[in-house]
Order: structure tokens, then sequence, then C-alpha cells
């Protein structure tokens, strides 16, 4: 299954995005400061952003899950 990614970055910015779909959504915090996750209208991730990308070569490598959360109806059905 094939799938396009969207990847976009800003040098002046020093920021990375990268989008799984090309949906209206909000980006949330992470546990990691410098990563943010892209969540749909829906509640499922479509992607992601990374501020501040050149002070990773100084770093570990960043390792998180983005997590889809479930959408309200789903929440009331339980």
């Amino acid at each position: 299954m094939e799938k396009e990614i969207k990847v976009w970055y800003d040098k002046e910015g020093d920021y990375l995005e990268v989008l799984f779909a090309q949906r209206e959504g909000y980006f949330k915090e992470t546990e990691n400061d410098a990563v943010m996750e892209k969540i749909d209208n829906n509640g499922e991730v479509i992607g992601f952003s990374i501020l501040k990308i050149s002070d990773l070569k100084e770093q570990k490598p960043i390792s998180l899950i983005l997590k889809s959360v479930l959408p309200k109806k789903a929440i009331s059905d339980q």
C-alpha cells in the first residue's frame, strides 16, 4: 500500500514538519518539548513537527510514541 508523506523543512525557523495526510487538524504537545503531533478532528495522528531540529545533531535520537486519541463518540460509548 502506497501512501504519500509530505516533509517540509524551514531552515530559517529550524523547523521540520511531516504530514501523513492533508486534513484539517491541530498540533498538540508530546512528552518531548521539541515534538508536536498533528491530530485531525477524529483524533487520528496525521503528522508531527520538530522544533530546533538542528539541535538533534548534538543529542541522542528522539524516540517517542505518537498517540491517536479516541473520538468523543467512542469515549461516550464506553
